[in-house]
């Protein structure tokens, strides 16, 4: 007996040293900057917040094509669990076997990714008085090193190990109790942890920083409210002036820089060739445009930051001057086009703004170099000037001044109908490109809505508007449109409407599918080629989010996080009647080819 239990012993002692060996071999397989830069390209995984650093949202995968989608079936399903649904727009992350997906209230999940099986949860606690806009969304997390990283509601952000769940950092963005929130991915960079922020309607003043994502410490931070100082940080993090964000008062009257909103609220992206971020930059704050005159920079703008000072390089403001709530924090997609007229290709970007408008500028300059509408209706503007690259406004248009019309009482100015409505011709959910057919996609909505300003002052973390609104649907039989877009002739080439507005992103893949979901609770496969449906599955509940795609031991795999709610049941007006009957959730769903 006791040689039997010496033998246990042995067994036991072996097995732990195997079983740790195996942890030791995990934990080493880290991702580097390598696996970030080349995203695009190593199918295996998806470790970027838009499968690649450039945010083009496509795959060169193919084994899922057109012939053989219609054998696409689930393989499983995970819920995110407990009575905390609401709105779920996360991408989720594949790396060495595991899904990471972040959830509604703050919550992120590490998965097995063949199986589907729970490998460890984290759930932030959050405090009482947190003031997001649009509901208590996240959209996803960023992976480096042997850390999982991803930010809060209240404005925090937290790294944990990605192997065990452990929190190794918690660092504060900002104050919530001033309005602050975030809800985005956050992006690795040159082996910088970039995030923006979140709270635009709150009076907060929009940055962009950079920090150490092994420690949470920051390396530079900058303002995209003009007329705040930036900052870099030494190694004892002692803060070093690095330059005012273009002129004070030059675009903004009085003091109102100070709250001038301006929120980077969705993920930067990063193109190696110019070695710039690209970001977009929310509203102007307060809504109400008369109390402040000027462009307000860089409010609803893209920015261009060079990574390495982080120095604003380029800016293109999208709307001026905004009053109508357009943003321009929508995704800014390098890609490459032949000039038709130089034969030359063209490093470009491509943005679908809130404003209806499609943008393409030189993403080394900024130089406009196309804009067309890519919705059917817009009121605001006449057209994008092409040789000035700004916006011929109609001003009659513009939500009226309530202390000059409407009846001049300072109550409410005089009511304008306008297209699209403040949710955007476009809002968050990504767009894909292909490089096969050299279009964009597009998921557009038709709406309208009734706005009028107000008086409004700045209060700390209140709602600082100083405007209302109703959002109306154009159209009986639909709302949204996925529509593909050829960004050098400015044509829609095909589109595929729903009745609901789309809410959720697109991924494009080599095997000339564009997958994309609905609120309805559908996903759905599209020929990329000629707009016509080849495969859909209901979910469940509406999807929101971005679908992603890998392979593994040879077999490709598709995910979406499926779960409605988000902005447009809280915002949406007329338009949130009409999709009531849809039901919340929690889940991500994984599919691949039926194995016969």
């Amino acid at each position: 007996m006791e040689q039997s239990r010496k033998k246990l012993r042995l067994c036991g002692a072996v097995t732990l040293s195997m079983t740790l060996a195996g942890f030791g071999s995990a934990h080493a397989k880290e991702v580097t900057d390598a696996d970030i830069l080349n995203d695009a390209t190593i199918t295996s995984q998806v470790v970027t917040h838009g499968l690649g650093t450039k945010g083009q949202r496509y795959s060169p995968l193919k084994q899922i094509n057109t012939a053989t989608v219609k054998d696409l079936v689930p393989i499983w399903s995970f819920s995110f669990g407990g009575e905390k649904q609401r709105g779920q727009q996360s991408q989720p992350l594949i790396h060495d076997g595991k899904m990471f997906v972040t959830a509604s209230y703050s919550r992120i999940f590490a998965l097995d990714a063949k199986t589907g099986a729970k490998l460890w949860k984290y759930e932030h606690r959050l405090p009482e008085g947190i003031m997001p806009c649009c509901d208590v969304i996240n959209r996803g997390a960023a992976i480096y090193g042997n850390l999982v990283i991803f930010g809060t509601l209240d404005a925090r952000l937290v790294a944990l190990d990605k192997d065990t769940g452990k929190v190794v950092w918690r660092e504060t963005i900002a104050d919530y109790k001033d309005g602050y929130s975030f809800t985005a991915a956050p992006q690795i960079v040159k082996g910088m942890l970039i995030t923006g922020n979140s709270g635009g309607e709150f009076g907060i003043v929009g940055r962009v920083d950079a920090r150490d994502p092994m420690t949470g410490k920051l390396i530079w931070t900058r303002p995209v409210v003009e007329g705040h100082m930036g900052y870099k940080y030494d190694k004892d993090g002692k803060q070093i002036e690095n330059g005012i964000s273009g002129t004070t008062n030059a675009s903004w009257p009085g003091d109102l820089w100070k709250t001038g909103g301006a929120a980077p609220w969705l993920s930067a992206y990063y193109d190696p060739d110019v070695n710039l971020i690209f970001i977009g930059t929310g509203n102007p704050a307060p809504w109400n445009s008369w109390l402040r005159p000027g462009d307000n920079l860089y409010s609803a703008a893209t920015v261009a930051i060079n990574p390495d000072t982080g120095q604003i390089v380029w800016h293109y403001q999208s709307t001026p001057h905004d009053g109508w709530d357009y943003d321009g924090v929508n995704e800014f997609v390098s890609f490459e086009y032949k000039d038709p007229k130089s034969g030359q290709v063209v490093k470009a970007g491509g943005k679908a703004d809130r404003n209806g408008f499609f943008f393409v500028n030189d993403r080394s300059n900024g130089k406009l170099l196309n804009a067309f509408p890519f919705v059917n209706r817009i009121d605001w503007a006449e057209r994008i000037d092409l040789a000035t690259g700004r916006p011929v406004y109609k001003d009659e248009n513009r939500p009226g001044n309530p202390f000059a019309d409407g009846g001049g009482d300072g109550q409410k100015g005089s009511v304008v109908f306008n297209a699209p409505s403040f949710l955007g011709g476009k809002n968050q959910q990504p767009m894909a490109f292909s490089p096969d057919t050299g279009y964009f996609y597009v998921p557009a909505n038709e709406w309208a809505m009734d706005i009028w300003n107000e008086p409004v002052s700045y209060k700390r973390g209140a709602a600082y508007l100083g405007a209302g609104f109703t959002i109306k649907p154009l159209h009986d039989e639909y709302i949204g449109a996925l529509r593909a877009v050829d960004p050098v002739n400015g044509k829609i080439v095909w589109e595929v409407k729903n009745n609901a507005p789309l809410w959720g992103g697109v991924l494009a893949t080599a095997g000339d599918l564009v997958f994309y979901g609905t609120p309805e609770g559908f996903l759905k496969a599209i020929n990329a080629k000629t707009g016509e449906e080849v495969w859909q599955f209901q979910t469940g509940s509406g999807v929101i989010a971005p679908p992603v795609t890998w392979e593994e031991n040879g077999e490709q795999y598709i995910a979406v996080v499926s779960g409605w709610g988000g902005a447009v049941p809280l915002w949406g007006g007329d338009v949130a009647s009409r999709v009531n009957y849809l039901e919340q959730g929690g889940s991500v769903w994984v599919f691949r080819l039926h194995k016969s």
